[in-house]
């Protein structure tokens, strides 16, 4: 006899329920932005959660230049890369990295909170941000949220 009253549901890539949803960035911290952003790519506010599937919304992410840092973060902070050669290594603070790629702060933020193997990477195809107040993604009927 078969005792129990419920049976726990895996979601798949098949039952998953993805929606389009707009954050408007501006006047945002940067790293609270972030963390909600990635807990809903990741689908962490949804009661189908399922840690091994892609079952998160995708996120449209707009105003990306006017996000903001706190302290003294914004001329201090470093984003490190490597090239592969000697010497090759590059720091870059978001200041200048705002000036030249405005979207790639909030991208960088994002990408650091996702997990770190192949469905981290592929969680990641699900963000698009753009620095001004237009998207070109309006045939997917976005929900604007705020968070």
């Amino acid at each position: 006899m078969n005792t129990l009253s419920y049976k726990t549901v895996s979601a798949n890539k098949a039952t998953a329920n993805k929606e389009w949803v707009v954050v408007d960035a501006q006047g945002e911290i940067l790293g609270r932005l972030s963390s909600k952003i990635a807990m809903i790519i990741r689908g962490k506010n949804k009661s189908s959660y399922t840690p091994h599937v892609d079952c998160g919304d995708n996120v449209i992410v707009i105003n990306a230049d006017k996000v903001k840092l706190t302290g003294n973060k914004f001329a201090e902070k470093q984003y490190v890369s490597y090239t592969g050669y000697p010497g090759g290594q590059k720091f870059i603070s978001p200041k200048e990295l705002m000036a030249k790629h405005p979207t790639r702060v909030v991208e960088k933020a994002v990408r650091g909170m996702l997990p770190k193997n192949s469905l981290g990477r592929a969680l990641y195809k699900n963000l698009f941000v753009y620095a001004g107040s237009e998207h070109p993604h309006a045939a997917q009927n976005p929900k604007t949220i705020k968070l």
